[in-house]
């Protein structure tokens, strides 16, 4: 979207562009873990309310951090190409603008978490601190993945305890997994930001790890089947969830013998980013009828 096209869009467009909900496959991606977590706490069968409510803050939360991102990047956007057009970065929003709608999609998280226990609601506050601190991350970690994976693992504590009360070493295996699941698909995105984020001098995992990204990727990865396997020994899931685990693991392969071709170009990255929304949903219904069956 160019200048003179944002000029023309409605305000209520721009606006959710800023908390990209106009681009899905982001903010179901960070939803999975959350909801892996519920079903998997509840034996399959959690409070629909609940889930309601995990889907909402989500959602919520997903829109503050896309927002406070875009505030500390407001002047590194416009170098990239791919954020060049975000609505803070074009500047069809105002900053103040921007502050506000942090502040009403971090409000409507608040709101949401009072329906939770006083754990869950602990975490909760737990996360605001890395949510905002993540954009930060670049300017001054080597690799700022680690704190976005850190940031997403909270979307498992809150929502197993949210069901359980307690923490037990299924939720660590859980969030373990979430952490290197994140490592791994947050790595191929930044593959494809690498050049720009050279040329403006942030940090990034695949700047990290250079020309072993993709074999990084393949340990992450590799990492989250074992630690999801374990778990499933560790919950004696059924059959129907070992069928889940093997689609994730072949799919997962395969896009890591994709990432080792040489000069991929750009729109494949997104598209491996894309393709792991999808296995995290068959993981989720695997994880599902493992507990019910």
């Amino acid at each position: 979207m160019n200048q003179s096209t944002s000029s023309l869009e409605p305000t209520w467009l721009t606006i959710i562009r800023l908390l990209r909900w106009d681009k899905p496959a982001g903010r179901l991606i960070l939803m999975i873990p959350a909801l892996w977590a519920v079903f998997l706490a509840a034996k399959g069968t959690p409070p629909l309310p609940l889930v309601g409510v995990i889907i909402l803050g989500t959602l919520a939360t997903s829109g503050a951090g896309c927002a406070i991102n875009d505030l500390w990047d407001r002047d590194i956007d416009p170098q990239v190409e791919r954020t060049k057009n975000r609505p803070l970065a074009s500047r069809a929003l105002s900053v103040k603008v921007g502050i506000a709608i942090f502040l009403v999609a971090l409000v409507c998280a608040a709101i949401l978490a009072f329906y939770l226990n006083r754990l869950s609601f602990l975490f909760c506050l737990a996360a605001v601190p890395v949510i905002i601190g993540y954009p930060l991350a670049k300017r001054v970690f080597p690799i700022p993945q680690l704190v976005l994976s850190l940031a997403w693992g909270f979307g498992v504590l809150i929502s197993w305890t949210a069901v359980t009360a307690h923490l037990e070493t299924s939720t660590w295996l859980l969030w373990g997994a979430t952490i290197f699941w994140t490592l791994g698909f947050d790595t191929v995105y930044a593959m494809s930001d690498k050049p720009d984020d050279l040329k403006v001098g942030i940090n990034s995992s695949a700047i990290f790890f250079g020309k072993y990204a993709a074999e990084a990727v393949g340990i992450f990865f590799a990492l989250t089947a074992g630690l999801i396997a374990y778990l499933g020994l560790e919950m004696n899931l059924q059959p129907i969830f070992w069928i889940s685990w093997l689609v994730a693991v072949v799919g997962w392969i395969w896009q890591y013998l994709r990432l080792r071709q040489a000069d991929l170009p750009r729109p494949v990255y997104g598209e491996i980013f894309s393709q792991n929304v999808w296995l995290g949903f068959i993981l989720l219904v695997g994880m599902i009828f493992g507990c019910l069956v």
